[in-house]
């Protein structure tokens, strides 16, 4: 049986490197990943970086002016350092341009994310809940009277209305046990990040799944994801040499490579993509390192969507 026969597999949109970023590459993944039948494109929300990255929202708007399908989605955008009046209308438009096809990643961000951007990170927790809340009222009511701790809205909407009902489907981060418990109580997915490791969303399956059952929720109904960042190559030095640039590079952590990435040759890259569907995701998202082009069409043959 075929990868894409047991789970969806969505891929990455070239959007942050240590490379300068080049629109033409961007555009032509996009093209391509809709051609081939990947279930979604994804983007990180990287503002203050020490890479180049697009924004993310302004990233996705451009993938959905030039596909047709595919879904939209980035995880995670840091919530609490955003004003969520201006997220939820952001996320509206983008669901409405595309027809329907967004998909909002939210985490709760690490304590410099917000010296960064003058939110204090005092109750962050609560900021948080509080502006998923009001972004969900503001996407399904008309006008929306909110008085909660840290923010208040009186009379508020937004006329223009997702396509998706009752709104683009929000998926949550994080690794820690309250973390996944936000995640099955507020959201419609969950995405273990791609500097996690593989072995800690091995561990986070389980309390996923027990965490839906507490409250009763379907389990079909609620995705499981890993961004895995990978490298393909028939030389597997050389692929584990690319995924060693990125993670030492990009994420300061050289054990990353073989503790959260994937590489080596096709074969061995299938074999781990199963192992990883194995352990109860529901969903992949593949994020090549390099060579995206090239990456993008292994990748297709490697799941089962391009022979």
């Amino acid at each position: 049986m075929a990868l894409k026969d047991q789970i969806p597999f969505g891929m990455s949109l070239p959007h942050r490197s240590p490379d300068p970023l080049d629109p033409g590459v961007t555009h032509r993944v996009a093209v391509r990943a809709d051609q081939l039948g990947f279930s979604d494109l994804w983007v990180t929300e990287n503002t203050l970086d020490h890479v180049h990255s697009y924004d993310p929202m302004l990233a996705l708007t451009y993938a959905a002016a030039v596909t047709t399908r595919v879904r939209l989605g980035v995880s995670v955008v840091i919530l609490p350092v955003h004003q969520p009046a201006r997220l939820a209308h952001q996320t509206t438009t983008l669901d409405v341009l595309s027809g329907g096809r967004a998909i909002l990643g939210v985490g709760l961000g690490w304590p410099e994310h917000f010296a960064w951007f003058a939110t204090p990170p005092e109750r962050r927790v609560r900021r948080f809940t509080e502006y998923l809340t009001v972004m969900k009222k503001l996407w399904t009511e008309s006008k929306v009277s909110y008085r909660g701790e840290l923010i208040q809205l009186e009379g508020a909407g937004i006329p223009l209305r997702p396509v998706q009902k009752p709104h683009p489907p929000v998926w949550l981060g994080g690794s820690h046990v309250d973390a996944i418990t936000r995640a099955v109580r507020l959201g419609d997915g969950w995405m273990g990040a791609g500097g996690s490791s593989n072995a800690a969303f091995g561990r986070a399956v389980p309390l996923l799944r027990a965490a839906l059952e507490r409250v009763g929720r379907d389990p079909k109904g609620f995705a499981i994801s890993k961004r895995v960042f990978l490298s393909v190559h028939d030389k597997p030095e050389v692929a584990r040499a690319e995924l060693d640039r990125w993670f030492s590079g990009v994420y300061k952590n050289p054990e990353g490579v073989d503790q959260c990435g994937v590489h080596g040759t096709s074969a061995q890259v299938k074999e781990q993509l199963a192992a990883l569907a194995a352990t109860g995701a529901t969903h992949l998202l593949l994020n090549p390192v390099a060579r995206h082009e090239e990456q993008l069409e292994v990748c297709a043959e490697i799941v089962g969507l391009r022979w």
